[in-house]
């Protein structure tokens, strides 16, 4: 049986290089022969149930030893992925959220971009697909940013 890994290890650094404990947890999952999608903000690997299962705590090891503070995994069996919403209601969402704010939301400040940010989680927006790509470019930032802002709001 295959399964999938999904993992995130915080805490985010903003924009530029992926952090060293992301690369680290990455490296840990590629030595062990898994498939991965790696991305700034998480990285998916795939494989055979047994190898995936024995690799997790080499990635957990491997981002704790390179200054993660919190490793958040998902684990399925591939192709059996519970059903996500699209990215139709949170076209919604953003146009809400920007009529709320008094317009564009791009051109709101950074104070303004963070509230928008807040409002949305709220809202449920980050339980889309690919919530953070839309909304980043909705904001006009870079999705680190938007996770910045996600990560400051639970501090």
């Amino acid at each position: 049986m295959r399964v999938e890994a999904e993992f995130t290890t915080e805490p985010f650094h903003g924009e530029g290089e992926p952090p060293e404990h992301a690369t680290a947890a990455l490296e840990a999952a590629r030595e062990a022969g898994l498939e991965c999608d790696f991305g700034p903000l998480g990285t998916s690997v795939r494989g055979e149930r047994e190898a995936v299962l024995a690799t997790l705590a080499a990635v957990v090891a491997a981002g704790l030893d390179h200054g993660a503070d919190q490793i958040t995994f998902q684990v399925r069996v591939e192709g059996h992925s519970a059903p996500r919403r699209t990215a139709n209601g949170l076209e919604g969402l953003l146009a809400e959220v920007a009529e709320e704010l008094g317009g564009d939301l791009r051109t709101l400040d950074r104070q303004g971009k963070q509230r928008a940010v807040r409002l949305l989680e709220e809202r449920g927006a980050f339980d889309y697909r690919k919530s953070a790509e839309i909304v980043a470019g909705a904001l006009g930032v870079t999705r680190f940013t938007v996770y910045n802002y996600l990560n400051r709001e639970r501090e």
